[in-house]
């Protein structure tokens, strides 16, 4: 699977990354177009081809766990195992009919790792086509494991704490951001990591030291273990509505907002959530902000401190939204089926708030 060269056979035609009929949606990073770079959970590409050939050029790079891609053909879904190192040409399918077929690239796992999309390959006398039109509407989701699909594959541990796995349950279709973006027709980046608290040293990401999202919300790479870090431009995409989802890894290695929820670090949590918050409000000043926990079990003093700052911001089109389960419904991971209830909840909340929302 590893080579430092691809060879394409006789019968095949490779599509450049900077072909303008893909359709790319995500935080990617296109320093260079003929190699973009995918880190971020439910990153995409997507385009109609003709002929019977799929296949993937990629150069991944792995930093934990075993790497999986997502893929959807003509509406049935798929993965494929990545190498850890070096470049690879991977067969998605050679048995399609001749007639016009849809695919979408994706990716399923959060900084674990990040890939080089080096093109597609389909059948030499291929015909491709733009997708269907991007969406108008849109969102960013700020969030850890939850929000990026993480061992949302393991059904049947629904409701259960979760079982040894290598990163093969992980898959961001099934995270509940995806879905609720898919349900209200919008357009996602998933700013979403695994282990990840608001604030540098706490959490469960980039041990020893630990990486918060006060240090990961503007960036375009930010694990040290992939490359240097890089700034994110936010002029490239203008959400309609930003759901923070962060507050549950926070409790790691003490977890002082359920000890004490006056102490110096309760107090400056939430300070540090305030600017935070008023943060994303300078780089999207129009945007509805939603501010939430999920329904993995964590003390409900976090779901209490987001509530004091919300008042504190004074914001009119900031929220806070609870789940009917917040805080209590599972010790695991959210599955496929608790993410789709969610999801639904979620989706209600957005739609009550009126369609005057997608218009700034």
């Amino acid at each position: 699977m590893e080579s430092s060269e691809i060879i394409i056979r006789p019968d095949e035609a490779w599509i450049a990354p900077d072909n303008p009929k893909l359709q790319y949606s995500g935080r990617i990073d296109f320093t260079d177009k003929d190699q973009p770079v995918f880190l971020f959970p439910c990153s995409c590409v997507a385009v109609r081809f003709t002929g019977r050939i799929c296949k993937i050029m990629i150069e991944n790079k792995n930093s934990y766990w075993t790497n999986y891609l997502g893929f959807i053909i003509d509406e049935k879904q798929g993965k494929i195992r990545l190498p850890n190192k070096g470049k690879a040409c991977l067969t998605l399918t050679e048995d399609l009919d001749d007639g016009e077929h849809t695919l979408m690239l994706f990716k399923r796992m959060d900084a674990c790792h990040s890939f080089r999309f080096l093109g597609f390959v389909f059948s030499y006398d291929t015909k491709i086509s733009s997708a269907v039109p991007r969406p108008e509407r849109r969102i960013e989701v700020y969030g850890d494991s939850v929000s990026a699909g993480e061992v949302s594959e393991a059904v049947d541990y629904t409701g259960k704490p979760d079982p040894e796995h290598d990163g093969e349950y992980s898959n961001s279709w099934y995270s509940f951001a995806w879905m609720t973006a898919r349900k209200l027709k919008a357009e996602i980046h998933d700013i979403a990591q695994g282990g990840i608290a608001l604030l540098d040293h706490t959490g469960w990401f980039g041990a020893p030291d630990f990486i918060g999202m006060e240090s990961v919300y503007n960036k375009l790479q930010y694990n040290p273990e992939l490359g240097e870090s890089k700034l994110w431009n936010f002029a490239l995409y203008r959400p309609h509505i930003v759901i923070v989802a962060i507050g549950q890894n926070d409790n790691h290695p003490e977890d002082y907002m359920a000890e004490n929820y006056d102490s110096d670090k309760s107090n400056y949590w939430r300070k540090q959530y305030y600017h935070f918050i008023k943060n994303l409000r300078k780089v999207y000043p129009h945007a509805v902000i939603i501010l939430m926990t999920t329904i993995m079990c964590h003390d409900l003093s976090w779901d209490r401190s987001i509530e004091q700052v919300k008042g504190e911001l004074s914001d009119e089109k900031v929220f806070h939204f609870l789940f009917s389960r917040n805080g209590m419904g599972t010790d695991g991971h959210i599955r496929i089926s608790e993410a789709e209830r969610m999801s639904e909840e979620l989706s209600e909340f957005i739609r009550s708030l009126g369609d005057d929302i997608w218009l700034s």
